[in-house]
C-alpha cells in the first residue's frame, strides 16, 4: 500500500533540513505520509516534473536553488506568481490533478519580523536571486524604504528594486553597507562550502536587526558580527520553519504542530 508523499529537489540538496521539519510534524500528527529530499539537477527538472504529474501519491515539492526560477516554466501560475514575486519554492497538486506552484519564502520570511514597525526604515538586501524576490515582495508590503540591494550584476539589482516599487539603489556586493534598521542575507553566500560574506555593519544604529536565512551553519560570520556589536539577530532557522510551515498544510491538509518550534529547534540543532 502506498501512502502521499512530498519532497524538496535542489542542486546541490545534502543541505536541506526540510525532511527533519517535514518529518517530525509528520511523527507528531500521526499522519501516514512522508517526506524526502531528491537531488535535481537544472537538466533534470522537465522530467523530473513529468514523472511526479503521472504519480497520484505526489502531494507536492519544495524547491530550494537553482530552480526557484526555472520551475516557474514546468507548473501552472494560479495565483499569478510570475508577475508578483517571480519565482517560486512550492509546487502542489491541485484537487483536478494539476501540479501548481506558490511561494511560501514571503510568508516565512516576514513571521519573525511580525511586531516589528519597519515601515519608512531603510534597509539592506543581499542578493537577487529566487529567495530575494520573495523578501523583496515581503518588504514592499511593509511599505519600507529606502532598500540598498547589493548584488554581483549591478543593473539585476536596479531592475529588481523597480519591479517591487521599491525606492533605492543597487551597490556591487562589497561596498560599504549603509545605515539600516534591518539588513539581510538572501544569498548562499556564508553557507557550508560557499565563500563568506563579510560586510562591515559599523555603520548600524544600535537598534539595528540583522537577519541572515543561511541556517547551514546557523551561526554564520554575519550573524556573529552582528552579535558582536550586540544587535539584534534573526537566524536562517526562523525563515525555514515558518516557510515550511505553510507548505506543510498544502501538502498534508493539517497545519503544524507550532507550539513544539522549540523542540523542532533543538532536534534540528542535534
Amino acid at each position: 500500500m502506498t501512502k502521499p508523499y512530498a519532497e524538496v529537489i535542489g542542486d546541490p540538496i545534502g543541505h536541506t533540513k526540510s525532511p527533519l521539519i517535514h518529518g517530525f510534524w509528520l511523527e507528531a500528527l500521526g499522519l501516514e505520509a512522508a517526506y524526502r529530499a531528491v537531488h535535481v539537477t537544472p537538466e533534470a527538472l522537465p522530467a523530473y516534473f513529468a514523472a511526479r504529474r503521472a504519480d497520484p501519491d505526489w502531494r507536492g515539492c519544495n524547491i530550494t536553488v537553482p530552480h526557484k526560477v526555472e520551475a516557474l516554466a514546468h507548473v501552472e501560475d494560479r495565483g499569478d506568481v510570475r508577475a508578483t514575486i517571480g519565482a517560486i519554492n512550492t509546487v502542489i497538486r491541485a484537487e483536478d490533478g494539476a501540479l501548481v506552484g506558490t511561494n511560501t519564502d514571503a510568508a516565512g520570511f516576514y513571521a519573525p519580523l511580525d511586531g516589528l514597525d519597519l515601515a519608512g526604515q531603510p534597509v539592506t538586501v543581499i542578493g537577487a536571486g529566487g529567495a530575494a524576490r520573495a523578501i523583496l515582495f515581503a518588504l514592499s508590503r511593509m511599505g519600507v524604504g529606502p532598500v540598498t540591494l547589493f548584488n554581483r550584476n549591478v543593473l539585476k539589482g536596479e531592475a529588481l528594486l523597480s519591479a517591487f516599487g521599491l525606492k533605492g539603489q543597487a551597490l556591487p556586493i562589497g561596498a560599504a553597507v549603509p545605515s539600516s534598521a534591518l539588513v539581510v542575507n538572501a544569498t548562499s553566500l556564508g553557507m557550508t562550502g560557499q565563500p563568506p560574506l563579510d560586510l562591515d555593519l559599523s555603520a548600524l544604529p544600535d537598534d539595528a536587526v540583522v537577519y541572515d536565512i543561511v541556517y547551514a551553519p546557523l551561526e554564520t560570520g554575519l550573524l556573529a558580527a552582528a552579535r558582536a556589536r550586540d544587535l539584534d539577530t534573526i537566524d536562517g532557522l526562523e525563515m525555514l520553519i515558518g516557510q515550511a510551515a505553510v507548505a506543510f498544510e498544502l501538502f498534508f491538509g493539517a497545519a503544524p504542530p507550532r507550539d513544539r518550534d522549540e523542540e523542532l529547534r533543538q532536534r534540528l540543532l542535534a
